[in-house]
């Protein structure tokens, strides 16, 4: 782990799931705050970046930085047309 600033935090969890860490700082003899910060490392670079994805694409909706899909349709069919296809 690296040597990056750190500051303590307390967090409630279900007894299942502190098994959970405890048995996998324990196989590999890491401490629990160890499989923790790893486990949170993995969920922000997957399910929390999807979450941050959608709620970027939500503000640009908001923004009016979408097309509409009858329109976005529209246009693909004409540039199909134009490129010598058929409609």
């Amino acid at each position: 782990m690296s040597q990056l600033r750190s500051d303590p935090v307390a967090i409630r969890l279900p007894e299942d799931v502190l098994r959970g860490v405890d048995a996998v700082a324990a196989a590999l003899d890491r401490p629990r705050s160890w499989v923790m910060v790893r486990a949170l490392r993995a969920y922000l670079a997957q399910e929390g970046q999807q979450v941050l994805d959608l709620a970027a694409g939500h503000k640009e909706a908001a923004a009016g930085g979408l097309v509409d899909g009858t329109e976005l349709l529209a246009t693909l069919d004409d540039e199909v047309v134009r490129v010598g296809g058929r409609k």
